[in-house]
């Protein structure tokens, strides 16, 4: 039956990809709701709250509030919690109170940045998409606002640094990484040494635990990493606007392929459920040095450059069930809540994990 989910939980909407993407950045992020959508997000999408807090509030809008547009009202409050809090920039983030309004987010970025003078950062989400649009609307509007825009008094220090890095090794971009589509609490630190074993002396983690002015000065690298779809869109925009080069791949979907035992997966059919980079990633892996024949799929972004004819975009817990039982597999690759939707599946189920699906991280 369309749309009935047995199995898999909610998934995480939109406004929660955009604070997954933004968390550690040492912003004031102001989802604009009511106040039940903070709770979500800091009770079940995003796993670095109950290790790492961060600024998150909600505008508290009432009724009256929400129907009349208070914009003044929501810029005092900002107003407020910048006085409290030493703060990089200040997000606004979109639930489906401000898209049911018609909420003018350019009108509104003005009237905070000339009461606060802090950058202030609009991300359009409605609450109707899932975690991934949302995510890439942050990762656009961060390389929009910052990237090659330094702060006043930085230029001397930026190329100072720029130099020092010149002298010890290649740099290095990366986006698309965040917990909702990395689903390893220590996958910053594995990808940061994965590319240093390659000699990147320097990775500017887009959202990471880089500070803003390594952000600002992302026009200076070799080249940019994407992870994850997420970061797709940011990627072609820094391409765009500063020449920078992108490639797409995943090293802990690279790493994850590669210590598979090759009994289980070598010249079989495979299946891959994944986010579309990893799951890339572990198919280029397969298919080299297995000789496997691989199919992916998945419930959020597949960009079609990056899609084979028979990879699957999936909509219902039916789609997957239909496809795993009859697609004539010999092994799926899957978080392990998948199984359940499987139960005629045949052949061979190897465990990964999509926090996205199931809500539980690589430890």
């Amino acid at each position: 039956m369309k749309g009935l989910r047995k199995y898999l939980t909610p998934f995480a909407p939109d406004q929660s990809g955009a604070v997954s993407v933004l968390y550690a950045l040492g912003g004031i992020l102001i989802i604009i709701d009511a106040g039940g959508c903070v709770g979500n997000i800091c009770g079940f999408d995003e796993p670095r709250w109950q290790d790492r807090a961060s600024a998150i509030f909600s505008a508290g809008l009432r009724d009256m509030d929400a129907i009349l547009g208070r914009d003044e009202l929501l810029v005092k409050k900002l107003a407020m919690a910048a006085e409290e809090i030493d703060a990089s920039f200040i997000a606004l983030i979109g639930t489906p109170v401000p898209a049911v309004i018609g909420t003018d987010y350019h009108a509104l970025t003005r009237m905070a940045e000339r009461k606060i003078k802090l950058p202030v950062l609009a991300i359009d989400t409605n609450g109707m998409e899932l975690y991934d649009r949302g995510a890439s609307k942050a990762y656009e509007e961060l390389v929009r606002t910052f990237v090659g825009q330094q702060e006043q008094g930085e230029d001397a220090q930026a190329d100072a640094r720029y130099e020092d890095q010149k002298e010890t090794g290649a740099q290095i971009g990366i986006l698309g990484l965040n917990p909702l589509d990395m689903s390893d609490t220590a996958a910053e630190e594995k990808i940061r040494a994965w590319y240093r074993e390659r000699g990147y002396s320097c990775c500017r983690i887009y959202g990471g635990a880089d500070t803003m002015s390594w952000i600002r000065e992302g026009n200076v690298v070799e080249k940019n990493i994407v992870v994850s779809p997420s970061g797709l869109a940011a990627a072609r925009l820094l391409e765009r606007k500063f020449g920078i080069p992108y490639i797409c791949e995943n090293p802990l979907g690279t790493r994850f392929a590669g210590e598979l035992d090759k009994a289980l997966v070598h010249g079989k059919r495979v299946l891959v459920v994944d986010q579309q980079i990893s799951a890339e990633s572990i198919r280029t892996v397969l298919e080299r040095d297995h000789g496997a024949a691989v199919t992916t799929a998945g419930w959020f972004l597949m960009d079609p450059a990056l899609r084979r004819e028979g990879d699957v975009r999936l909509s219902d817990e039916d789609d997957f069930t239909e496809l795993a039982e009859s697609g004539n597999f010999d092994v799926i690759i899957g978080d392990p809540v998948l199984q359940r939707m499987a139960k005629h599946f045949q052949g061979t189920w190897i465990e990964k994990r999509a926090f996205s699906l199931s809500g539980k991280m690589e430890q």
